[in-house]
């Protein structure tokens, strides 16, 4: 299996070494004249760009480092995954040129950065989808339809065996067994956590009646683990477990939900994560081209899959130099492409980002200047 995911990465690696190629000889290109790779003349950006962040992008940042730099030779892509909030903090001191963060920038952030980033301060931009999976273990057992309020009661362990009946009322034919559920939550502060909640306040408010936090509530029962890879061990390895992880890092050993949404039970998939995102409204008192999003968790739409995690890239508005401005644009106007998007939906199983909103991704992008 490595051997192919490897290869579908280096075709899209081609394809967008390519795709940048041609887009340096269109008038759009985000990046102006020096925005991409033409094979005539050679590279157009060179020098090194640093982010560093969100570790939940490890996986897509390693692709589009693979796929921007083969298309500009001249150009190193340094990121370093310390968390969302490192992420930020190293971004507004000056130390790096974005960041990713699985928070949109927050109001006292957002000033601070204007200190490095000049009077209009930073840009949110979203380029990362990554649904959640509400994932359990019982032999025998793939898929369980499951309400908002369902799930909540489970976690806050009002809800303790498999066959209790309001599990059994929405999966009609499934044998469930008499056992116990072993709720599995993160024991680190985790983007994750912060969107579980944020679904779980939005859409069961009158049983989740705490607020969307980084932290897992340390009243609750269950079972925790660090990080992704430790939650999803240990619901492998207890039968029972119940539990909510990164689409990417769930193995198809495990089981997922269907999660209600209008009067249906929706699939994950990448298409209705996209579509939850899509149909989700900019945040509140944002500037012109802050790309932060309020996520809607209670649509009603049943093409849409509620339970999402957005990631950010936080760039500056304008930049010190204009090789600089030019290397920060054509890495981000890459990474929204369709050929970036590709290639992170291959390596981190991430949801593209729509049509439309890369389209806003790739405007705010182009309004990046030289401070004046």
């Amino acid at each position: 299996m490595k051997a192919i995911r490897f290869g579908r990465l280096s075709a899209v690696a081609v394809i967008a070494a390519g795709a940048l190629a041609l887009s340096a000889c269109g008038s759009d290109n985000a990046a102006g004249t020096s925005g991409a790779t033409n094979s005539a003349s050679g590279p157009k950006v060179t020098g090194t760009l640093t982010g560093t962040g969100s570790s939940a992008q490890a996986s897509a940042v390693d692709a589009w480092k693979q796929g921007f730099t083969q298309a500009n030779p001249g150009v190193t892509v340094q990121y370093s995954p310390d968390g969302s909030g490192a992420g930020r903090k190293t971004f507004i001191s000056g130390a790096s040129q974005f960041a990713g963060s699985d928070a949109a920038m927050s109001t006292d952030e957002l000033t601070s950065a204007k200190a490095v980033c000049g009077a209009d301060g930073a840009l949110d931009l979203p380029v990362y989808i990554s649904p959640i999976a509400v994932t359990f273990n019982l032999q025998g057992i793939t898929s369980l339809n499951l309400t908002a309020d369902t799930i909540a009661k489970i976690f806050r362990g009002q809800i303790t065996k498999w066959n209790d009946p309001a599990i059994a009322a929405d999966n009609s034919g499934v044998s469930l067994p008499d056992l116990k559920i072993t709720p599995v939550h993160r024991s680190d502060d985790s983007g994750t956590t912060q969107n579980f909640t944020d679904y779980l306040a939005q859409a069961a408010p009158s049983v989740w009646t705490d607020k969307s936090n980084q932290t897992w509530p340390a009243s609750l029962p269950g079972e925790n683990a660090k990080g992704t890879s430790g939650v999803v061990k240990t619901v492998t390895d207890t039968q029972g477990a119940f539990a909510y992880a990164d689409d990417s890092a769930v193995g198809g050993s495990l089981g997922k939900a269907k999660i209600k949404v209008g009067d249906k039970f929706v699939e994950l998939s990448a298409d209705a994560a996209s579509k939850a995102v899509e149909l989700s409204k900019p945040a509140d008192g944002r500037a012109a081209n802050d790309l932060a999003l309020s996520l809607n968790r209670t649509l009603t739409d049943s093409s849409a899959y509620p339970i999402v995690l957005v990631s950010y890239h936080v760039v500056c508005t304008a930049y010190k130099d204009q090789a600089t401005v030019d290397l920060v644009k054509a890495w981000e106007t890459y990474v929204a492409s369709d050929a970036g998007q590709k290639a992170a939906a291959a390596a981190a199983k991430s949801a593209p980002l729509s049509s439309a909103l890369a389209a806003k991704v790739k405007s705010a992008v182009a309004s990046i200047k030289v401070k004046s």
